[in-house]
């Protein structure tokens, strides 16, 4: 056993994290069955509205949202088998990856998934953006062979990462929890061992300041835009944009941070690092639970679930809180009609004649 072959087994005499066997196995079989289903409800919800709207303004969002929910899908579907087989099998590595093979695809598998729906999401808060700020442009420029465009060079950016340690010849490692595989984590030895971690944790934490930066432009946009203008259209579905920037920045930011941030303090500091195996498996299943609510926060949190949370606070109040028409949630074409008219030189000038008007009437 200590003459094994594969390098990934190296240390597993050592470890010292001895998660239980039951427990463990359950979480994993729940988070799996739960992430199938819910992925699984968005992709029917989303194929039924590619179906209803064929809107150019709305095209783009459904592709880049179903492009999310699969990689979702596939991620719980294929992490997910491999863990529960891991547990099936007691955690006994050196019978079943003597070659190293299935500790290769588990790290590959972790790392892509992991890194590509953070893509995915900021490339949707950038496309939002620009659907918010640049209307016309976003008609125009943003078109379905694009769309498609942008989301194979983000897949393969993301395989690139994920094999960039089988490249280089450095093999995934076992983690001293024995039930997963990922970067060298323990008994760092160069500064190679430090750059993936340091790369993984950089352009996750970048993919996340880069969806809170252009959400964040989107929201004040909006709001800019409703206080301005006097039309009652489109300020149901600024409310309805808002509250959805902010579950996307909040879960996002509360899952992902704490993983991010203890690989990049375990690069930085490597073995003086204080992080416990079991401070890994804590911020690593908060990370699995934004795969999970991805598809609850970019698809179900839609118009229909929000005005029935209206209602049911309506009547739970007790009291007029604000207009019924006034939440009527409108479609992101006449949305994106009121930024456009906003900020158009025709409805600048008219707004500017309607005090002369008004005077001389």
């Amino acid at each position: 056993m200590n003459s094994s072959k594969s390098p990934a087994l190296d240390g597993l005499g050592n470890t010292t994290c001895n998660a239980h066997n039951k427990i463990s196995v359950f979480f994993s079989i729940i988070f799996m069955t739960v992430g199938i289903l819910s992925n699984s409800l968005a992709i029917a919800i989303l194929m039924k509205a590619y179906q209803r709207f064929r809107q150019k303004s709305k095209a783009s969002f459904l592709l880049f949202a179903s492009g999310l929910v699969v990689t979702d899908l596939f991620g719980h579907l294929i992490n997910g088998t491999i863990a529960v087989f891991v547990y099936a099998s007691d955690k006994d590595w050196i019978r079943f990856n003597q070659s190293n093979i299935l500790c290769s695809v588990f790290g590959i598998c972790m790392v892509f998934f992991g890194l590509c729906p953070l893509f995915l999401g900021s490339v949707m808060a950038v496309e939002r953006c620009i659907g918010v700020t640049k209307p016309i442009f976003h008609s125009t420029k943003m078109t379905s062979k694009h769309v498609k465009m942008i989301l194979t060079t983000v897949c393969l950016f993301a395989v690139f990462i994920a094999l960039l340690p089988i490249l280089s010849f450095r093999a995934y490692q076992i983690q001293a929890s024995r039930t997963w595989c990922f970067y060298k984590t323990e008994h760092i030895e160069d500064w190679e061992d430090r750059f993936y971690l340091l790369l993984f944790s950089c352009l996750g934490l970048l993919a996340l300041a880069v969806s809170f930066l252009c959400n964040a432009v989107t929201g004040i946009t909006l709001l800019r835009v409703k206080f301005k203008s006097q039309q009652r259209q489109g300020r149901s579905h600024h409310f309805e944009m808002i509250i959805q920037l902010l579950a996307i920045m909040c879960v996002s930011c509360i899952c992902w941070s704490p993983f991010l941030v203890t690989m990049a303090n375990i690069g930085i500091n490597a073995d003086r690092s204080m992080e416990t195996c079991e401070t890994i498996l804590v911020v690593l299943r908060m990370a699995t639970w934004n795969q999970i609510l991805d598809p609850w926060v970019y698809i179900l949190l839609r118009k229909a679930v929000l005005k029935t949370l209206y209602k049911i606070a309506r009547r739970c109040c007790g009291m007029h809180i604000m207009n019924l028409h006034m939440w009527e949630l409108s479609s992101i074409k006449n949305s994106l009609k009121v930024a456009a008219i906003s900020e158009s030189p025709v409805s600048s000038k008219q707004i500017n004649q309607q005090p002369l008007s008004s005077t001389g009437q």
